[in-house]
């Protein structure tokens, strides 16, 4: 497999998988975070100056068909406005279009291919009646799949070389971040800067960890992140767990949690990760206080009581005072960071204050020496909300990919390109 940094694509016409799920306005349509728009121009920027010319392909939400309000044009503008230049479309990536725009394309010009999950072969997801038997279900998937080749192999006409971008899609086999590395040669398929940047930093955290390490759990679901806790025991020295699922853990060690979020199938679970953490000497470390409302509402009235002793009737929704001072001491000894959800109901400002305490304490760690990776859409915002990002070590586009190669899955879009 070639690195993107030693390849020279003077001449040479590449097709690059790129990230541009980016939220739109409801109402215009204009991009509302161009997040990763910007993620990709290190790659877009290395093969134009090269001497190159690119074709870009991008899914955007979860169409059924061809569905205007998941067009890309919206991208357009912004892309051009970065790169400064103007960035040719297809509005169709299979069509008559793509096939002429991408074989006139000469070197330096870049052409944005319409949405490629207007086709529902590169998911590889048929849509059946509820009534579907099993055999047909089966004959239906079959059959996308020799689509979803042909789809792929179609793509990999367009251009000479295959370069992978999009990290936020590399845990599912579809037709264009996957499939499509399979009609390359291995020296003409590779990564781009940002896949690269986001592999380098979790083999950092996972394999190459300063010490103290400390990983910090949230979000609502014990369930959501039981295998990266899991794998996460084998590494770090301490475990801090947060959000909803926090309540999961105080009730199965016979606190009292109110009407807060509690998974009640999973309080063996969360025993045997407590004392799965003692076996192997990790310090769990959970709230000793609660943020209640008597509604989930940002308006709601508010109390604190210790965690395990939540009034009957009120709801957990943050950590308080006395975690997050407890939560911080740790974060500000430690030399590795992994952030992966939020402390409480971050979306309501009423509820935000121990995640954006989090989020601060990990960049004064990190202004310290500490190496910190931030991953999950909630663990993001509150990094971007607070203008943080650039005061961390390295902030994840990657939400379900990140878990996943985490957890020590194999990611389809990573082994593809490897050859693995």
């Amino acid at each position: 497999m070639k690195m993107i940094q030693d390849f020279n694509f003077k001449g040479v016409k590449a097709i690059v998988r790129v990230d541009f799920n980016v939220p739109l306005d409801k109402e215009t349509l204009e991009v509302t975070d161009d997040t990763r728009i910007r993620g990709a121009l290190p790659t877009i920027n290395k093969i134009v100056g090269d001497g190159g010319s690119l074709i870009l392909m991008s899914h955007l939400g979860r169409p059924k068909g061809r569905m205007e309000k998941y067009s890309l044009k919206p991208v357009l503008p912004v892309l051009e406005k970065h790169l400064g230049k103007k960035v040719l479309f297809a509005d169709d990536c299979l069509g008559e279009s793509a096939v002429s725009m991408s074989a006139a394309l000469k070197p330096g010009e870049i052409l944005l291919l319409e949405n490629v999950r207007f086709y529902p072969e590169e998911e590889g997801k048929p849509v059946l009646p509820d009534t579907a038997t099993d055999e047909e279900k089966k004959a239906a998937k079959a059959e996308l799949k020799e689509k979803q080749k042909e789809m792929a192999k179609k793509l990999a006409t367009y251009a000479d070389v295959y370069v992978n971008d999009a990290f936020g899609t590399a845990h599912r086999a579809h037709g264009s971040t996957a499939v499509i590395a399979d009609y390359f040669p291995v020296d003409k398929r590779m990564f781009g800067f940002l896949i690269n940047s986001e592999l380098a930093a979790m083999d950092k955290v996972m394999n190459n960890a300063q010490r103290p390490f400390t990983a910090i759990m949230g979000g609502a679901k014990v369930s959501d992140k039981i295998m990266l806790i899991e794998n996460l025991l084998n590494r770090v020295d301490n475990l801090i767990i947060g959000g909803g699922m926090t309540y999961t853990f105080i009730k199965a060690r016979g606190g009292n949690i109110g009407k807060s979020l509690c998974e009640d199938d999973k309080l063996d679970l969360a025993l045997k990760i407590i004392e799965k953490a003692k076996e192997k000497g990790v310090s769990l470390l959970l709230p000793v206080d609660s943020l209640n409302a008597d509604k989930f509402d940002n308006d709601a009235d508010t109390s604190v009581s210790d965690v395990d002793a939540v009034p009957e009737g009120w709801l957990g929704l943050d950590i308080a005072e006395k975690s997050i001072k407890e939560f911080s001491d740790v974060i500000m000894k430690s030399k590795t960071i992994l952030w992966n959800g939020p402390m409480g109901v971050f979306e309501m400002e009423k509820f935000s204050k121990g995640t954006t305490a989090i989020a601060k304490a990990i960049a004064e760690a990190t202004s310290k020496g500490a190496f910190s990776l931030i991953g999950g859409g909630d663990s993001v915002a509150a990094i971007n909300k607070n203008k943080l990002a650039d005061k961390v070590s390295y902030v994840s586009t990657g939400g379900g990919a990140m878990l996943e190669y985490m957890e020590g899955k194999k990611l389809p879009g990573i082994e593809a390109v490897r050859g693995e």
